[in-house]
């Protein structure tokens, strides 16, 4: 009989299936190792909650014979053959080259104990199976064939660091890529949120010991360019005190982040022993950096849902974090965190769901460690480390490459307020870069219409990104040919304490159309993410609200979808319904709405909610004010 018990901490969804066992502290011991490996974290002192036990009981069946007589070819159990004679052979294809005799066997003609050897073929009345060179089959009492090799594998030739192999190249691309999807898919699973799991307002992302970012998911362009100024602010203030097991949060518009509401959890990477022998890792440093920003639907400010629409000031957004160590050494420091989260001017409404969505970000980030530590051990460090220069190196050459077919220009982008946002983009071809120059963008307001200048080059990273038809990581070797200015106490360069909530989600979308409009690429997308927000107390929820994207030189815009700096998804009518006192009503597309021309835009959509209860609204948008936009 085997006892296991579903073990979860107080206050969580998650729980882990333990081995019981009846002494509490081994058991707890048991928990905590289980929830470090899955969770990467332990919360010291926090009560467990035996959500469930599991009791299976095993026991033996009746013998079952390991031969099957009838099924045995009596004519064949008597041979004395030391090989099967085949029925024929043929020419074939294997292994690269071509086989002259190939020995072809129906499984009938075989007898227990028989070994086929490679090149052959072997038939049987609802399959066949290739026995390639190097190889044999065996015929087992059980009619199975077991396959073996009969010479040992030749192995290539160690991957060099000198040179950039191309194919190579391309794996690499889709390794690191691919350590980001799995954080994604991690964190979608492990949180609980909304915005997080049914939304997907979230990005994951993997950087170099110097935090240039290596590669991203497909997730939320306004976050992926901006991440790497996080990681460089850890770096500044955290070198030579970080250690395994330590994880950091910030949201500080000012050092990296976005907007207020756009927590990023950074997690530094050691050497996979430096984890197994702690006293051995004072002096080590992290080797990369394994990140994942969410949007946390609740986290204080001067309204439900934390993207006010009249803030003024940072503070009325929400709780500012900068640079807060969040895991020590494996330990979740909980009770700092909830204070902090409670006890300033403005908290948050709903602390649980934060913390979920920390632990989730956690745990995305561990998941990431593990994929780095796998690819380590299979390609060895210093060719890890080389091809993360290489691939930034092949983004650099594809950017330059669309910069050499690029003309000059510029172009003025008026908003709704009056504010306007100017860029002239000026191409040296001799040195195949360009410079991105946003002098003459109206000063910053006093109103949330401020972008920090991590949102600028995010803004830019992604335009040059998405005019490389290669399918190659977005990572910094796109912004090595860009020189992008970005004048003080501007718009796109605010000085604190500027509110900036709108700078992320609005301005963003501004400058994204603007640069369109310097280098004549694409018209106009919806120019906002029209963002939507309600609440009460005690929680609030916020949402993008889909449009129309903007034509091309042949080709129309798409309908009702999430544009440019956008990338997230609206949540489920039943989800929605299901979690908040709502009802919707009505979520349809405007058609028509798109405009006229050969090449229209993308129709719009109109999307009408209920509350059931009382409730506080908002909209923070852009572009209800109709106006012709020229250069």
């Amino acid at each position: 009989v085997n006892v296991s018990v579903h073990i979860r901490y107080k206050n969580t969804d998650s729980s882990l299936l333990v081995p019981y066992v009846a002494d509490v502290k081994r058991l707890t011991k048991r928990f905590e190792e289980k929830h470090k490996q899955r969770y990467g974290f332990v919360a010291e002192g926090k009560p467990l909650v035996v959500e469930a036990v599991v009791v299976e009981a095993v026991a033996a069946s009746e013998n079952v014979p390991t031969s099957n007589k009838d099924n045995i070819n009596n004519n064949n159990v008597g041979r004395n053959d030391d090989q099967p004679v085949p029925d024929r052979e043929i020419q074939a294809y294997m292994e690269g080259k071509m086989c002259n005799s190939v020995s072809i066997f129906s499984i009938s003609s075989l007898k227990t104990g028989d070994e086929v050897l490679g090149p052959a073929i072997i038939t049987e009345p609802n399959s066949t199976i290739i026995i390639e060179p190097e190889w044999k089959a065996t015929l087992t009492e059980q009619q199975s064939l077991i396959l073996t090799r009969t010479k040992e594998k030749e192995r290539a030739a160690a991957i060099g660091t000198e040179t950039c192999d191309p194919i190579m190249l391309e794996i690499f691309n889709n390794l690191f890529m691919s350590v980001a999807e799995q954080m994604g898919a991690t964190l979608e699973n492990v949180s609980h949120s909304v915005n997080i799991k049914e939304r997907l307002d979230f990005s994951c992302a993997l950087f170099d010991s110097e935090g240039n970012l290596i590669a991203n998911a497909p997730h939320v362009p306004v976050h992926l360019g901006s991440m790497s100024e996080s990681i460089q602010s850890i770096l500044r203030n955290r070198k030579g005190t970080m250690h395994p097991g330590d994880v950091f949060v910030m949201n500080n518009p000012y050092d990296g982040g976005t907007h207020i509401p756009d927590v990023t959890v950074i997690t530094p990477v050691f050497a996979e022993e430096a984890y197994s022998q702690p006293e051995s890792s004072n002096e080590a440093a992290p080797l990369f950096f394994v990140a994942s920003r969410g949007h946390h639907q609740e986290i204080g400010g001067i309204t439900p849902g934390s993207v006010p629409p009249f803030s003024t000031d940072i503070e009325e957004e929400g709780v500012l974090i900068d640079n807060f160590h969040l895991v020590d050494r494996g330990i979740f420091r909980e009770k700092e965190i909830v204070q902090l989260l409670t006890e300033g001017k403005y908290p948050t409404r709903n602390v649980e769901m934060n913390l979920s969505d920390l632990r989730a970000q956690i745990a995305a980030n561990e998941q990431g460690i593990h994929e780095i530590h796998k690819m380590v051990r299979q390609f060895t460090l210093p060719v890890v480390e080389k091809y993360m220069q290489y691939v930034q190196e092949n983004a650099e050459e594809m950017v330059r490459k669309v910069i050499d077919a690029l003309e000059p220009g510029s172009f003025a982008y008026e908003m709704d307020d009056g504010c306007t946002v100017r860029v002239n983009v000026s191409i040296d071809k001799k040195e195949r870069s360009a410079i991105i120059d946003f002098t003459g963008t109206d000063p910053q307001q006093k109103n949330n219409f401020n972008a920090p200048t991590a949102i600028a080059r995010s803004a830019c990273l992604y335009v040059f990104r998405t005019l490389v038809d290669q399918a190659i990581p977005l990572n910094s070797g796109c912004m090595k040919p860009l020189k992008i200015i970005l004048p003080e106490n501007s718009m796109v360069n605010p000085r604190p304490p500027a509110a900036v909530v709108a700078g992320n989600v609005e301005v963003s979308q501004t400058i994204t159309d603007t640069l369109y409009g310097a280098l004549k690429k694409l018209a106009g997308c919806q120019g906002t993410m029209n963002n939507f927000t309600f609440g009460n107390e005690s929680d609030g929820y916020y949402e993008t609200i889909c449009g129309g994207a903007g034509a091309g030189p042949s080709f129309n815009g798409c309908h009702a979808v999430h544009t440019h700096m956008t990338n997230t998804r609206l949540t489920d009518p039943e989800i929605l319904e299901t979690r908040y006192p709502v009802r919707l009503e009505q979520f349809e597309i405007r058609k028509g709405s798109g405009g006229e021309g050969k090449y229209h835009g993308g129709d719009g959509i109109t999307r009408a909610i209920r509350f059931l209860e009382p409730m506080t609204a908002s909209i923070l948008s852009n572009h209800r004010v109709v106006r012709r936009v020229s250069p």
